[in-house]
């Protein structure tokens, strides 16, 4: 009986206390190491000759604003599906990506823009920081609704040092592209999610199996999410890559990607579906896997039908996997994927970084002619051949498996100490047990302390 305030003792004091040593953490050391960059800083901006139009917070920050957006608000929503974790479907992805930026910004600027004693900061490490941020939403999506808020902020602790030490890997000293993250955000978000869903295992979730699903105004919601991503992904890919044509370019070939993986969800879902209907869940994911699939190949000459074929076999494959792939891989793999982040982002991920590795192998100076050296600079200086390029592409996608598989297995392991406030399998997506819902009356409010305490004493 006594194992219910001990509860609620340790819930009252975590929370707080891992936020304010983790943000205390973070202040001092941004006291100490992060300072403005030329582009922010007003000592040194003016000491150039250019006009105030030339900062690049002009060009850059339209496409922060539509990463930030995504990451805050389509992740969020789309995440609410579940019928009684609305709330922390949302608060959980406010908290997660507050924490991330701030962290990435240290972590990413130790690694790439670490100049003498300081790291320099400005739009284009905003726009970074988000990157890493969506891909720890993209591992929460894998564990959600069977993790508490802190078992969250440890795993994006260790998520974003390991997502930038990855990066730094890949695009440094591998010189991998990858310009809308196929290989760094979603595919290592989806399978440290997934390795880490695997060693949190919950053997009795049938217990909550009835909180499971959705309803009709939580699918509603998750659509709005959907529809929040769709429209803002060709930001989230050109984003980083270099202004003029990259950019131009990176935008296009997501923008008819989105397209493909659109048509091809809805026939697919209408194809393996009861009676020849639409599953909600298949449209609200499988129809976005366009904008991961051309992810790494985006910046390339992947041409406008190359962007819908990739698109149109990323939707495919994708509602494929959520009608017959989620099931065997919790009955047979024991992987619990609450929001399919495998269908949507690892087998998309996957796919991109091949797809990558195709058109790679394919650059040459006549079809770049100048532009090989914004893409490609490497190639263009021959310092490797475009086939050499290609086996660099495909080292990359083995290292992103390999940093992912191994921090998701010691998160994991890291995440089961019992001090972190696990929910109970039989409270799983539930609100209640982190929340204040409005509208419950106290009865049902008490409702799943009582059932917390039987399994204490079970």
């Amino acid at each position: 009986m006594d194992g219910s305030p001990r509860r609620g003792a340790c819930r009252r004091l975590l929370l707080p206390l891992l936020c304010l040593l983790l943000q205390g953490a973070t202040a001092i050391l941004f006291a100490i190491f992060v300072r403005y960059n030329q582009e922010t800083d007003a000592a040194l901006w003016h000491r150039g000759n250019h006009s105030n139009a030339d900062n690049e917070f002009y060009f850059r920050y339209p496409s922060f604003q539509d990463v930030h957006t995504m990451v805050f608000l389509g992740f969020g929503f789309l995440m609410a599906f579940l019928q009684r974790y609305g709330f922390s479907s949302v608060g959980f992805t406010f908290l997660l990506a507050a924490f991330a930026l701030q962290w990435s910004t240290l972590i990413q600027g130790f690694l790439h823009s670490f100049d003498g004693s300081y790291i320099y900061v400005g739009v284009e490490s905003m726009i970074n920081a988000d990157f890493c941020a969506g891909a720890v939403l993209i591992s929460f999506g894998a564990v959600l609704g069977k993790t508490g808020p802190a078992q969250l902020l440890l795993m994006a602790l260790l998520e974003v040092a390991l997502f930038g030490i990855n990066e730094f890997v890949l695009l440094s000293f591998l010189g991998v592209k990858d310009a809308g993250g196929s290989m760094t955000i979603h595919t290592f978000g989806a399978y440290f999610g997934l390795v880490l869903s695997r060693v949190l295992y919950k053997p009795r979730l049938e217990k909550s199996k009835h909180r499971q699903g959705s309803i009709y105004h939580s699918d509603l919601f998750a659509m709005i999410g959907t529809i929040f991503l769709w429209i803002f992904w060709p930001s989230f890919n050109s984003a980083p890559t270099t202004l003029g044509d990259g950019q131009h370019r990176t935008a296009l070939n997501t923008y008819y990607s989105l397209t493909a993986s659109t048509l091809s969800t809805f026939a697919l879902s209408a194809l393996v579906g009861g009676d020849g209907r639409l599953d909600m869940v298949h449209i609200q994911n499988a129809a976005l896997a366009g904008g991961v699939v051309v992810g790494t190949a985006s910046e390339m000459m992947l041409t406008p039908f190359g962007a819908l074929a990739a698109g149109f076999l990323a939707g495919t494959v994708s509602t494929l996997g959520y009608k017959f792939f989620t099931p065997i891989l919790e009955s047979k793999f024991k992987v619990q994927d609450t929001c399919g982040v495998h269908n949507l982002h690892g087998m998309p991920g996957v796919l991109g970084a091949l797809l990558g590795v195709l058109v790679a192998a394919l650059a040459t100076h006549e079809a770049y002619k100048d532009g090989l050296q914004s893409v490609f600079p490497l190639v263009a200086t021959v310092q490797r051949s475009a086939t050499s390029q290609a086996m660099y592409q495909l080292l990359g996608l083995f290292v992103t498996l390999m940093f992912a598989s191994v921090g998701g297995g010691f998160g994991g392991l890291l995440l089961r100490l019992p001090c972190l406030d696990a929910p109970p399998d039989s409270q799983c997506y539930e609100d209640q047990i982190y929340w204040e819902v409005p509208g419950e009356n106290e009865d049902e409010a008490q409702g799943p302390l009582r059932e917390e305490e039987r399994d204490t004493q079970a």
